[in-house]
C-alpha cells in the first residue's frame, strides 16, 4: 500500500514563520490583556457584594 502525501502541508518559508510568530504573539498578548481586564472586573465584583453584605449584616444586628 502506498501512502498518499498530497494532505501534508508544504514546509513554511522563514518570512511566513516570523509573520505566524508574530500573529501568535500578538493575539496571546490580547488573551492576556482580556483575561486580566476579566479578573479584575471578577475581584471589585466580589469586593462590592462583599461591602453589601458586611452593610446588611451591620443593619440586621442594629435593628
Amino acid at each position: 500500500m502506498t501512502e498518499d502525501i498530497s494532505y501534508r502541508r508544504k514546509p513554511l518559508t522563514p518570512e511566513q514563520r516570523q509573520a505566524r510568530d508574530a500573529l501568535r504573539r500578538i493575539e496571546a498578548e490580547k488573551a492576556m490583556r482580556d483575561h486580566e481586564a476579566a479578573q479584575k472586573a471578577l475581584y471589585a465584583n466580589k469586593e462590592r457584594l462583599r461591602a453589601e453584605r458586611i452593610a446588611r449584616e451591620a443593619a440586621g444586628a442594629k435593628g
